[in-house]
């Protein structure tokens, strides 16, 4: 049986779930091992919404958290921001157009932990702002534990993420994340000091920045800038600029559009 592989024209998120319900039927009938699964999170749940509700509750559950109760707290999330569904179809284009190792939606709503961690930390942040803040805390320190990304539930970040392969990355209370970013690993959008007001990087729309990468500071980086890997950045990066080095200084000029791009050469 060949492969479905169906690719949104946009980010709709009614397109993005009939093409991952599309797959799940295909694979549920070419992987028997896997059909309870493919079932119980992708085909006989209503929308997106409600499977990514289900799914996380399964991934995120301890034996102080059941996976019933989480998914009653993941489901008030979604509710309250009315902007997370759209979001997290965004997500998933955004990985599938950016990623050659993503075959499918369904590929990556399954097993991408960087898509799980954003997804997590969204409903984190909604939780947050509805003043529930320890269990926002507590989805936290479970993504940390889990995923190995540790994103403060104060924190906004945008649509259209992919955060690749995800280990390590590192975001704070006060930084901002725009949209259509591409981070990779171990990155660190981190404050200097001990200072308790907004100490932490404001990254702007359609960056790239490059693994173990680290940003520190309430600083701003540019939209459609592009940060190299390993790169220490310390002071404002201008639009379509791309940075290098320890300290980060420019090394080149307008870079388009590098977090769709993925090209992290200089």
């Amino acid at each position: 049986m060949s492969q479905v592989n169906l690719v949104c024209d946009d980010a709709d998120d009614a397109c993005v779930w009939s093409a991952m319900k599309r797959e799940a039927a295909s694979y549920a009938v070419k992987e028997v091992a896997l059909s309870s699964l493919l079932h119980a999170t992708i085909l006989d749940q209503d929308d997106l919404g409600s499977a990514l509700v289900n799914h996380l509750a399964e991934k995120l559950a301890s034996n102080d958290f059941s996976a019933l109760k989480l998914r009653t707290v993941l489901a008030e999330a979604i509710e309250s921001d009315p902007c997370l569904v759209p979001c997290i179809a965004r997500d998933l284009q955004a990985v599938q157009q950016r990623d050659p190792a993503c075959h499918s939606h369904l590929q990556c709503f399954l097993y991408f932990k960087g898509f799980l961690a954003i997804q997590t930390h969204r409903c984190a942040h909604a939780l947050y702002k509805s003043g529930r803040d320890l269990v926002a805390y507590h989805l936290q320190s479970r993504s940390s534990e889990l995923f190995g990304v540790d994103i403060n539930p104060a924190a906004k970040v945008g649509c259209g993420i992919m955060l690749d392969h995800a280990t390590g990355f590192v975001m704070g209370e006060t930084a901002r994340l725009g949209d259509d970013c591409s981070i990779l690993q171990g990155v660190t959008l981190g404050g200097t000091g001990k200072s308790e007001e907004d100490r932490h990087p404001k990254i702007g729309d359609r960056v790239l920045i490059g693994a173990n990468a680290s940003v520190l500071g309430n600083i701003k980086i540019g939209d459609g800038a592009k940060i190299a890997a390993g790169s220490v950045v310390l002071k404002p990066v201008p639009e379509n600029c791309t940075v290098a080095g320890v300290p980060a200084k420019p090394v080149g000029g307008s870079c388009g559009d590098p977090a769709a791009a993925m090209d992290q050469g200089l």
